[in-house]
């Protein structure tokens, strides 16, 4: 190698130096909080062993979403108690990097529409695979599994920091009944749609519904919303429903014998062997 070959080369050893952390900053600067392996590289022209070694000696500041992801996550000194930025700033950019569908869902979803029930210490989200969840810091994201996830409505979170999909009100109502006993059971089910009820609207219900093939979660949920009061919402459950309904139990995980006084609701061919009290 001549003089001025080693010179050059030198000189970009000496900028290839502290790249990573060079990108980290102006992704910071940008409001960015997200970034693959792939961008970091092509930005800096850094091998991938070399990114790599780089993000690794910034410790803190960068976190991977998964061992074996080459997804990064900055955290910024506001989120160094938590250990990872909320969710809410990177979901979005994780999944289109993964390039596969999610929402916001259940729980996490009605604490956007005012649910005072939400006091869940994790993110819940709804995608079309299963994945392990992802625990940095203080920081806790759970996926559930849908298949028909793309005709489930959808729509932007409101006053987000980054783009995020959420179930509308009325699909969260339907997934929290389907998925009830996955977040504490029918109860609690109800306990959390109770809050935002007020916000459900037939016509969006009436979406919501044609997208789920599931008559027994149709039939709780029709149940569920007259319990609840919602009268005029429970008119267009029913409207969903075939003409000849095979009976369910309201809560289908529940173990205990039936009693031979039960109540059984003739209306949603519901066996109501759980109890739905909620102050509306």
């Amino acid at each position: 190698m001549n003089v001025k070959s080693t010179a050059v080369h030198r000189q970009l050893t000496q900028y290839q130096n502290g790249a990573a952390a060079r990108f980290v900053d102006a992704l910071l600067e940008r409001g960015r909080v997200a970034f693959p392996l792939s961008e970091l590289t092509d930005k800096t022209n850094l091998s991938t062993i070399a990114a790599r070694r780089q993000l690794g000696r910034l410790d803190s500041r960068v976190r991977r979403v998964a061992p074996r992801q080459q997804f990064f996550l900055i955290v910024a000194p506001e989120h160094r108690a938590l250990g990872a930025p909320p969710p809410s700033s990177w979901l979005d950019a994780y999944f289109r990097w993964l390039k596969r569908p999610y929402y916001l869902a259940l729980q996490s979803a009605a604490s956007e529409y005012s649910s005072a029930a939400q006091a869940i210490q994790v993110t819940q989200v709804m995608t079309d695979r299963s994945r392990r969840k992802v625990q940095l810091g203080r920081v806790r994201v759970q996926f559930f599994v849908k298949k028909s996830i793309v005709a489930t409505p959808t729509q932007p979170v409101a006053g987000a920091h980054a783009p995020m999909a959420a179930s509308t009100p009325e699909a969260t109502a339907i997934d929290l009944i389907s998925y009830a006993n996955r977040i504490g059971g029918i109860s609690r089910a109800a306990e959390t749609i109770a809050p935002f009820l007020a916000r459900l609207r037939r016509t969006e219900l009436a979406r919501a519904l044609e997208a789920s093939t599931d008559i027994p979660t149709k039939q709780r949920v029709g149940y569920i919303l007259e319990s609840l009061g919602g009268l005029r919402l429970a008119g267009t459950v029913h409207a969903h429903l075939p003409r000849t309904l095979t009976q369910v139990a309201l809560d289908n995980a529940s173990l205990l014998p039936l009693s031979p006084r039960v109540v059984v609701s003739e209306r949603w061919a519901i066996v109501v062997n759980a109890s739905v009290k909620v102050r509306v």
